[in-house]
């Protein structure tokens, strides 16, 4: 029964790009058969604490002696990983909030990324190596080569590195730009673009759902 994680942290409820295409991948991969089932995460309706303690960062036999976190993080902690290695592949909506990722999405990422357990270190055990993680990440501006926006994507690459180095998964990115020409007047010459980009973005989700789902 292929399982699917879904996560969201856009704060719009309403007119949200990584919100919509996400939900497109959703709809994609439940309707290529009956038995493909979605586990929803919502990061910004139900926000995770920050991380409470440092020493989560460790699997405990690699903690010291005086590191004892608190039992219900440990717990949340816990949890959280098994929804991350239960599921086949991942969906992720990561909105670009001021150059960088939404801090709920963030905190995700505190809880899930542990030396010794999701992280190779002491042993070869690599529990998430060649997962598909599927980034959605949608901004206001462009950020294309040759803008004068590139280089300052602070949202995909600390992801990339994350998940694709760090915990060795299967990463593939989707990106809508210029989210916001029919919004700010400085952009509305972008309209087009901004179309062209929302485009090409559904055509990917749609084309990575399917083939990721079979």
């Amino acid at each position: 029964m292929p399982r699917l994680l879904h996560l969201d942290s856009s704060a719009d409820l309403d007119a949200s790009v990584s919100r919509e295409l996400t939900r497109l991948f959703v709809d994609t991969w439940r309707a290529t058969g009956s038995d493909h089932t979605v586990i929803e995460r919502d990061l910004h309706r139900s926000p995770l604490p920050h991380l409470p303690d440092a020493a989560l960062h460790y699997a405990a036999r690699l903690r010291t002696g005086t590191e004892w976190p608190d039992p219900a993080a440990e717990g949340l902690q816990a949890e959280l990983i098994a929804e991350l290695t239960g599921a086949d592949a991942v969906v992720i909506g990561a909105p670009m909030y001021n150059w960088s990722m939404p801090s709920s999405l963030k905190a995700w990422i505190d809880y899930i990324h542990v030396l010794g357990t999701t992280v190779p270190f002491d042993t070869s055990d690599a529990p998430l190596a060649g997962k598909p993680a599927v980034i959605v990440s949608s901004r206001g501006n462009t950020y294309a080569p040759g803008s004068p926006g590139e280089g300052t994507d602070f949202v995909i690459p600390p992801l990339v590195q994350v998940l694709g180095t760090s915990l060795g998964m299967s990463v593939s990115v989707v990106t809508a730009e210029l989210t916001l020409a029919d919004r700010l007047t400085p952009l509305a010459p972008f309209a087009d673009l901004a179309a062209e980009s929302l485009a090409a973005a559904r055509d990917a989700v749609r084309n990575l759902a399917t083939s990721l789902a079979r």
